[in-house]
């Protein structure tokens, strides 16, 4: 007859020991990508406002908006000129999620900063041109007082950032706002939604659906 052997209690704690430490590590690691990629999200909320208020102090005007780009900051490439009657007003014309391709002064703005040696970035109103966060969604600065990206925001300007999960855009409310992402300066809305759809971006809604995609914005 042959003997039967298997583990013992101190083996099978050992193994029960080194697969806790495996799982803690998987978890503390997934933490740390989280955690990261909020930060990253999060500074180009605050590197946006930087830009716009540096190009202020140095030029006294507003990038995008700026009739004078052209002799502030001589090419190769030359900066390209923001056009028609809203030029010089201080305002930054058009949607904050334009592309290259619509030359208007939302996406002026990133071409100007980024001559001016303020943002990183290509400077050629071409393909790669668009600026993105780190979850490859659009981010963009707009004039709030025109089609605002969320109804019920008030301020001069909105820094906008598209595709950000439920539980990033509570954290980023958190750490630059009042932690309720219906109110204050932070705002979110659901991407893909129409302005008006900013009462659906309560914190409530949120949480029961942090793993949705939404659009957060930022007024200044």
């Amino acid at each position: 007859m042959n003997k039967q052997t298997g583990f013992t209690l101190i083996e099978l704690a050992i193994v029960l020991v080194i697969i806790g430490l495996l799982l803690g590590g998987v978890l503390r690691g997934q933490e740390l990508i989280n955690s990261a990629r909020v930060k990253s999200l999060t500074r180009d909320f605050q590197n946006a406002q930087v830009y716009l208020y540096g190009y202020q102090d140095r030029f006294k005007s507003v990038p995008g908006d700026d009739g004078r780009a052209d002799v502030r900051l001589p090419g190769p490439p030359a900066a390209q000129v923001a056009a028609g009657a809203g030029v010089n007003n201080g305002q930054i014309n058009g949607a904050w999620s334009d592309d290259f391709a619509a030359g208007t002064e939302a996406i002026l703005f990133w071409q100007h900063v980024r001559l001016a040696g303020l943002a990183p970035g290509p400077t050629v109103l071409a393909a790669g041109f668009d600026p993105v966060n780190s979850n490859n969604g659009r981010i963009g600065i707009q004039t709030l007082a025109v089609a605002p990206p969320i109804l019920t925001m008030t301020g001069s300007y909105a820094v906008c950032s598209d595709l950000i999960l439920g539980r990033d855009a509570l954290q980023i409310d958190i750490t630059l706002d009042d932690g309720e992402t219906s109110t204050g300066n932070v705002r979110a809305r659901p991407t893909g939604a129409a302005p008006a759809a900013a009462m659906d971006s309560a914190t409530m809604a949120l949480a029961a659906n942090v793993n949705n995609q939404y659009t957060v914005c930022m007024s200044l």
